[in-house]
């Protein structure tokens, strides 16, 4: 059977041009900053504060990859973040999933009012100084659960948690298990848990960004250096321009000669931003397998509510 063509209208075509025009200016905006870092990265310092290079690298080098390599406290902060953030989304899962799933049951005594009751913590908290005080009073000062236990549960991730529950998880399907004599934990370890690998990927994901980005936390509860994040030492890098105590970078800042120390302020620009690339690549690495199951559970537990 012979289909007719549709033809686009005047219409129709400009509507076409301008989302497509959009798009690639979206995309643009978006790849330039990543392009231009990832170039500068490994480009000639020289190149670089000269102001030679705007996008494609000008003068290919490793040597500030080298530096940061050779630099212990790049490593140091790799290991307290990597040990962070697992921790962080083990026990954010830990506690999100069966409160929200204890929330998505219609038979839980008093349902309602611990929704609105938790929900009143996203809008008035605390505050920094009785969460400090808090944090002291509990002897987690300077020690990794400082930054682990106080942001153990969030209330947005319960309730979208509790919403992708509610819309996906049949109500007979737990009757039927509950005929079969099943008990509430045997439903919610085997029945539920691997029905929402799509929402723990996003919370896990949630989870893990935050804390793989976080700096903030670790700057008010933590003193010792050996147990500072990834981004503490970035922080220390990018603002404080301090390459870290290491004794082969600071054995540069020694030198008396103008030619070491001018050489050494080339190279900051650099390392900054080779930092840059090398405290985001992780994530970047594993976003692509969580990506699958991100759209799904985003979109499916907010829904409803």
């Amino acid at each position: 059977m012979n289909t007719k063509t549709i033809k686009m209208g005047m219409g129709d075509r400009i509507f076409v041009i301008f989302n497509y025009t959009f798009v690639i200016i979206a995309t643009l905006i978006v790849l330039y900053p990543l392009i231009y870092i990832i170039s500068v990265s490994i480009s000639d310092p020289a190149a670089v504060n000269a102001g030679e290079m705007w996008l494609l690298p000008k003068g290919f080098t490793l040597e500030g990859y080298q530096k940061i390599f050779n630099n212990q406290d790049i490593w140091m902060g790799y290991k307290n973040t990597i040990i962070y953030t697992l921790l962080s989304v083990a026990v954010n899962l830990i506690v999100t999933l069966p409160c929200a799933y204890a929330l998505s049951r219609p038979e839980l005594f008093g349902k309602n009012f611990f929704v609105k009751f938790i929900m009143i913590t996203m809008f008035v908290s605390g505050g920094m100084i009785p969460t400090y005080l808090l944090v002291k009073s509990l002897g987690m000062i300077n020690t990794m659960w400082a930054l682990i236990i106080p942001s153990a549960a969030s209330v947005y991730n319960i309730v979208v948690t509790r919403s992708f529950f509610q819309s996906n998880i049949p109500r007979e399907l737990e009757e039927a298990a509950i005929v079969d004599g099943c008990n509430d934990f045997r439903i919610f370890f085997q029945i539920v848990l691997p029905l929402s690998a799509p929402i723990i990927a996003v919370m896990a994901l949630f989870v893990g960004v935050a804390r793989w980005n976080g700096f903030y936390d670790a700057l008010i509860y933590l003193s010792d250096r050996s147990k500072y994040p990834l981004q503490m030492i970035l922080r220390e890098l990018l603002i404080l321009q301090d390459l870290s105590s290491n004794q082969a970078a600071s054995g540069e800042a020694q030198q008396s000669t103008l030619e070491a120390l001018y050489r050494k302020q080339q190279l900051v620009a650099i390392i900054k931003y080779g930092v840059m690339i090398v405290s985001t690549l992780p994530v970047i690495i594993v976003y692509p397998f969580l990506q699958r199951y991100f759209v799904k559970g985003v979109m499916v537990g907010s829904l409803k509510g």
